[in-house]
């Protein structure tokens, strides 16, 4: 058990106690009990609020209660003293001994410290990117993968099954669109010069070898052929073209779903059906006439009876429809019956999403609160568009896609890793600048390079000290000092960010703590410059030599997890 879930347990304890004694009544809800550092270092290690939380519920003086809790806390072994701050605040400092114990426990868990079992095996169910399928990725699509796919793995770290779904939308008039373009480019292989690309279709020449593996296999069977007779056959092959170029272009950032959603499929097997009977069953959705929309006058307006869905119920500000007059589905009457099929095989849900659908969260929020009768925990993340920039100039777009930057150049360019790392560097929904010439640039105004710069330069002592004929076949963790033990108390934080980060569904918080990490690390390691007893290597001292190797090697391994998280490799040595 790490270091804070010791003491969350060690707070529980002293609070069983107190219940015990009849100080404390023993139905107390305890979820908002925290026990984290403090904020100013100053007060001490580490800090518990159950004084402040539980004192009004249990008719009690905030300062009065948390007398007696620090009382039960200074009798544990691992606390050096404990005082009551303020109102009602509990600081704790820990014995030295503590902290080189908790150094010990790094090594000694090695890849799975951090590894936490607060999801307790629940399923998250987590589809991201959803793009259409109508061209290969490009670099509107690469935030919200990078931030989807590094979640997943946040979850699954921290105890969640996860389920990474990408939701393929087959069913609307774009894809019709993608077969006539893809007709287009299977007249063009057949010898046909089809000149400047007609307004409406894609221009993008990656339909090219879609139109030509048409061309091979029905020769020119459909060339003069009325529509209806190929629209079917070339959309479906294209949706296929194209999800397995999407599929390619995700695996250049390690990035690959376990299941592929058809929303056609969906509207064939009947489940908007399934799912609007539900709801009509439960009272949730009725048939009705919307308000003319504002500005319209009585004249423009007709009013149509429609299904409509009760989101007001569920705080929205207007009903919303179903179905359009012609009986068709509407965007979200799809979306709805989608989000039902999720929920049967998940206990959460998250979306995550473009931030310029920020507008229709509050109606699928209030759908799927009503089709899983709130039981089903539901977040949407909403993701800010990247702007691209070389030297601080926009980048031009790309002729291969037509009118985009693709995510394979970016990738090739910079390399995964540098991409992935990028875009977790700030939270999802603040703007983002991505500068070609920025993220490979060897600064520590370089997140991306200065964690990893971390890495190698721990991986470059151990060398070094091999070299100079140090073996560390035990450490002295008692050499280590109180700058040596900041930054202990600060790897020591590791597990509790991925509980947090995991609970917030904020994968941008490991990115922010493994920069805080290196920037520790690289500022101890800063000291040997001025002061030669300070360096890591000391050839005259092996023993103080292999404490602090010890105390590296710690770093490097929770380097390791959180990046692991991230889908970033760590580096041996910077090229």
């Amino acid at each position: 058990m790490t270091l804070y879930a010791r003491f969350a347990a060690h707070i529980d304890a002293v609070l069983d106690s107190l219940v015990a004694a009849g100080d404390l009544p023993a139905d107390l809800d305890r979820r908002n009990v925290t026990v984290e550092p403090p904020r100013d270092a100053s007060h001490g290690d580490l800090a518990t609020n159950a004084a402040m939380v539980l004192a009004k519920p249990a008719g009690a003086n905030p300062r009065a209660l948390a007398e007696k809790v620090a009382a039960g806390l200074g009798a544990i072994d691992e606390v050096a003293s404990v005082e009551v701050a303020g109102p009602g605040f509990i600081n704790m400092r820990l014995t030295d001994g503590t902290w080189r114990d908790e150094l010990a426990a790094i090594e000694d868990d090695g890849a799975d410290y951090g590894r936490s079992a607060m999801g307790a095996g629940h399923v998250v169910n987590v589809e991201y990117v959803s793009a259409n399928p109508t061209g290969p990725m490009h670099m509107g699509h690469c935030r919200g993968a990078v931030v989807g796919d590094a979640l997943a793995s946040l979850l699954e770290y921290a105890g969640h099954k996860v389920i990474r779904e990408y939701y393929v939308n087959d069913a609307g008039g774009q894809v019709d669109v993608l077969a006539r373009s893809t007709h287009l480019r299977y007249r063009e292989a057949l010898g046909e010069d089809i000149g400047a690309i007609p307004e409406g279709l894609y221009p993008g020449d990656y339909l090219v070898p879609v139109g030509q593996a048409l061309a091979a296999e029905f020769g020119s069977k459909y060339v003069g052929a009325a529509e209806g007779e190929w629209l079917k056959l070339f959309r479906t092959r294209a949706v296929a073209a194209m999800i397995e170029m999407i599929k390619a272009d995700l695996a250049l950032l390690g990035i690959h779903h376990d299941l592929f959603s058809s929303e056609a499929e969906l509207q064939a097997a009947g489940k908007p059906e399934a799912a609007e009977k539900w709801l009509r069953e439960r009272g949730f959705v009725y048939d009705g006439v919307l308000e003319a929309p504002k500005g319209e006058t009585p004249e423009d307006w007709e009013p149509v009876e429609l299904p409509l869905f009760r989101s007001t119920q569920f705080g929205d500000d207007q009903d919303r429809p179903i179905r359009k007059s012609d009986g068709s589905w509407t965007y979200f009457g799809a979306d709805l019956a989608y989000h039902f099929q999720k929920a049967q095989s998940a206990d959460a849900l998250i979306d995550i999403w473009g931030a310029d659908h920020a507008g229709t969260v509050k109606r699928i929020q209030a759908a799927v609160a009503a089709l899983t009768e709130g039981k089903t925990r539901f977040d949407v993340k909403l993701v800010q568009m990247v702007r691209l920039l070389r030297g601080g100039e926009p980048v031009k777009m790309s002729k291969r896609s037509g009118n985009f930057v693709t995510l394979a150049d970016v990738v090739n360019e910079v390399g995964k890793d540098v991409v992935r790392f990028t875009m977790l560097t700030r939270k999802a929904d603040a703007q983002m600048d991505f500068d070609f010439a920025k993220v490979v640039e060897a600064s520590k105004d370089n997140p991306v390079f200065y964690v990893q710069y971390a890495h190698a330069r721990i991986r470059s002592v151990n060398r070094k000290a091999a070299e100079t004929g140090i073996v560390c076949e035990k450490a002295d963790l008692s050499l280590l000092d109180g700058e040596e033990l900041k930054l202990v108390k600060l790897a020591a934080q590791f597990p509790r960010i991925v509980e947090s980060a995991a609970f917030a569904r904020e994968p941008h918080r490991i990115a922010f703590y493994l920069f805080d990490l290196a920037a520790a690390f690289h500022a101890l390691w800063n000291m040997g410059n001025d002061a030669p007893e300070r360096r890591f290597l000391m050839a005259n001292d092996p023993a103080t030599t292999c404490a602090r190797l010890f105390l590296a090697n710690a770093i490097g391994q929770i380097i390791r997890n959180g990046l692991a998280i991230m889908g970033v490799a760590a580096v041996e040595e910077m090229q």
